[in-house]
């Protein structure tokens, strides 16, 4: 009978301890890690967030870029921190397929606590100016007359940007050559100084394109998108695929679920400022917003979906090509 006290003394006092440290979230700064380099699509609309959700939560939210592994060090880094709500991540699509790729120690549907869904990006490919390239037409028919040379900078191998161009080729018997870089900024700018022909990416390519400096050849989205009109979709151009990879926040598994509450309340917030859409609008972005429980849905059926693309396309890791 001791015992039973002892132990449910116990259980009151962590219960209490967690409603406290609750009540006082936050009382330091909050650290928000990004998979990918300073200055992208992903990079500037976070970096509005943070500063609105500091202001919210009177506790700057601190921003930490870790590019590599196709975007997906945070995850990797939230495995081994407190489930305090001081150290989140912002998890990109690539979250749900490494685990059917490379060799990981985390599970998206078992070891991350899903806050928000925040928004997706506009993906494209774009080429030099002064390209002879001067539609997506060109680009396919210079494609198939030139196995092999054309070639194309992505975020890095298994990204989204990546796995689509795969996809791509495979509908349309292509062979492309690809070169990974560690962010979305650095293969746009690999383009620009043609170290590639080309580069498929999120829309960190607007500024050049605006500036002429870059031409957009096609966009990935369902429809054509107003600041370029006159670009066709993938569809229109007869390749049937639609992407524009989800990305939000979540936070270490076992996150309690009053400071989930918190955070998601105080980005939802944020997502309505001004200075977000304008940071969405850099990037030609629209807001893509999810509940805690709707994000984690979508995991679900992303992490189904990319299994499936990965094993069609013969890219899984050797432990996971039975179902795994």
């Amino acid at each position: 009978m001791l015992n039973r006290r002892q132990f449910a003394a116990g259980a009151a006092a962590t219960v209490l301890a967690t409603q406290a440290h609750a009540n006082t979230y936050p009382s330091r700064p909050i650290k928000l890690m990004i998979g990918y380099a300073p200055g992208g699509s992903t990079d500037g609309p976070a970096r509005a967030l943070a500063e609105r959700v500091g202001a919210l939560l009177g506790q700057p939210v601190v921003i930490e870029n870790k590019p590599g592994a196709s975007g997906t060090m945070p995850i990797q880094a939230l495995q081994t921190s407190a489930p305090d709500g001081y150290t989140l991540a912002m998890a990109p699509s690539s979250t749900y397929r490494v685990p059917f790729t490379s060799e990981v120690k985390w599970d998206p549907l078992t070891d991350l606590s899903y806050v928000i869904g925040i928004t997706g990006y506009t993906f494209g490919i774009v080429v030099r100016a002064d390209s002879p390239l001067k539609t997506f037409a060109d680009y396919l028919k210079f494609a198939r007359e030139n196995p092999g040379e054309l070639t194309y900078g992505t975020s890095g191998v298994g990204s989204t940007n990546h796995m689509t161009m795969e996809q791509m080729a495979r509908q349309y018997k292509l062979q492309l050559r690809h070169i990974p870089y560690k962010g979305g900024a650095e293969s746009v700018q690999a383009a620009l100084a043609g170290e590639v022909m080309s580069a498929a990416e999120g829309s960190n390519w607007v500024p050049m394109v605006d500036a002429g400096k870059l031409r957009l050849l096609v966009v990935w989205n369902a429809k054509r998108i107003a600041r370029y009109p006159q670009v066709p979709t993938l569809r229109e151009s007869g390749i049937d695929i639609v992407q524009n990879a989800p990305w939000g926040l979540v936070g270490p598994k076992g996150l309690q679920p009053a400071i989930a509450a918190r955070l998601h309340d105080a980005f939802k917030q944020a997502m309505e400022t001004e200075n977000f859409r304008k940071a969405l609008d850099t990037y030609v972005m629209e807001p893509d917003y999810r509940s805690g429980a709707d994000y984690r849905t979508y995991a679900t059926q992303a992490v189904a979906r990319e299994r499936e693309l990965v094993q069609a396309l013969g890219l899984a890791r050797a432990a996971s090509r039975g179902g795994a």
